[in-house]
């Protein structure tokens, strides 16, 4: 017998508020809105996201979204079966602005309430998109986190690795920031790397040289900063192509760090012996053709399929939580009015947290 679940999901974690209704129906999810208010605007002259800006513009925009997700849905609040909501981590105000948005709606409707992990809402996105079965290999690499994670189950990841200071999409915004660059930095980066050439600076790749999956990205861009103030004492200056050339090789090295680092991940999840070996990617982040094209070569190498949901899916969305939310109501995982707002809430227990906490979010 074929289960029917619509589920309302809110996200607010960090610069982009969005809600969703998403339905799981003969087996396959499908998205029948998805809503996305972002504050790029709002944050443009401070170089980064304002968390208290941030807040404020999720109370004020956050019940006009899920308004419109229902509009857009043709489904009232009464035909749904749960609302899920991103409870962290994130920025603890705009996590909590969603939070109290969706226990009002669920006191209200008497809906059952489930609060999702921000990260399983990335995790678990290509089983909406793709069907894929557990295990798969799934590399989250955005803004605010970049692990490796091997997902068993809808609420059971194993960890392999992850950045213990800055994520790559930060670093890539604080380069653009060094550079001159507008943002969000990553496609401002990409875009100029497009003119450059990767071998005129040397650049490090961090933490190669040790076992493990970790990795960092706080010294690259370090090193990034040091050969910028180098070229500009010799000329006085930037020019365009010294730009790209500074963009097209700290590129390289983030490329060429994440590859090895997938190969690595790769070898431990094979170990598994899975029947259909998957390597799936979500983040903003993996929209760089650079970087995807590196996975893709890794994939091939190690025999495993690579998938990527579509680019709105892989930054930060509510489809996915609500998605994330169909998952749980399956398992019959619900939270009360007691369900807390958590700047930090790591996937696997069972490992030490990841060190750092960037401006994108506390890590996790």
């Amino acid at each position: 017998m074929n289960e029917t679940i619509t589920v309302l999901g809110l996200e607010s974690s960090c610069d982009d508020t969005a809600a969703a209704v998403v339905r799981l129906a003969d087996g396959q999810g499908q998205i029948l809105s998805s809503v996305v208010y972002g504050q790029t605007a709002l944050h443009a002259a401070f170089g980064g996201v304002v968390p208290e800006i941030a807040a404020r513009a999720h109370a004020e925009k956050i019940d006009l979204c899920v308004e419109e997700a229902l509009a857009a849905s043709g489904l009232p609040l009464t035909s749904m079966d749960a609302i899920a909501v991103t409870a962290g981590p994130g920025l603890i105000g705009g996590v909590l602005s969603g939070v109290m948005c969706a226990k009002g709606l669920a006191a209200g409707s008497g809906l059952p309430l489930i609060g999702v992990n921000h990260l399983a809402g990335h995790a678990l996105t290509p089983r909406l998109t793709d069907g894929l079965a557990f295990p798969y290999l799934m590399l989250l690499v955005s803004g605010g986190h970049c692990q490796f994670l091997i997902a068993r189950g809808p609420d059971s990841f194993t960890r392999l690795g992850g950045t213990i200071d800055d994520a790559p999409g930060e670093a890539f915004d604080k380069t653009a920031k060094l550079l001159g660059l507008p943002q969000p930095g990553g496609p401002e980066v990409e875009r100029a790397a497009l003119g450059g050439d990767p071998a005129r600076f040397t650049f490090p790749r961090p933490l190669l040289d040790r076992p493990g999956c970790d990795m960092s990205f706080s010294g690259l861009k370090t090193a990034l900063l040091r050969t910028r103030d180098g070229v500009m004492a010799e000329k006085g200056g930037l020019t365009v192509q010294d730009r790209a050339d500074l963009c097209a090789g700290f590129q390289a090295a983030v490329a060429d760090v994440l590859a090895e680092k997938s190969r690595r991940a790769m070898a431990e999840y094979l170990t598994l012996d899975p029947a259909e070996p998957v390597l799936a990617v979500a983040g903003g982040v993996a929209a760089n053709a650079a970087i995807r094209a590196g996975l893709e070569t890794v994939c091939d190498e190690a025999g495993l399929k690579f998938t990527a949901p579509p680019l709105a899916l892989c930054t930060d969305n509510a489809a996915m939580i609500a998605w994330a939310g169909i998952e749980r109501f399956r398992l019959g995982l619900f939270d009360g009015m007691d369900l807390a707002a958590r700047p930090r809430w790591p996937l696997d227990t069972s490992q030490p947290a990841l060190l750092g906490s960037g401006k994108k979010g506390a890590k996790a």
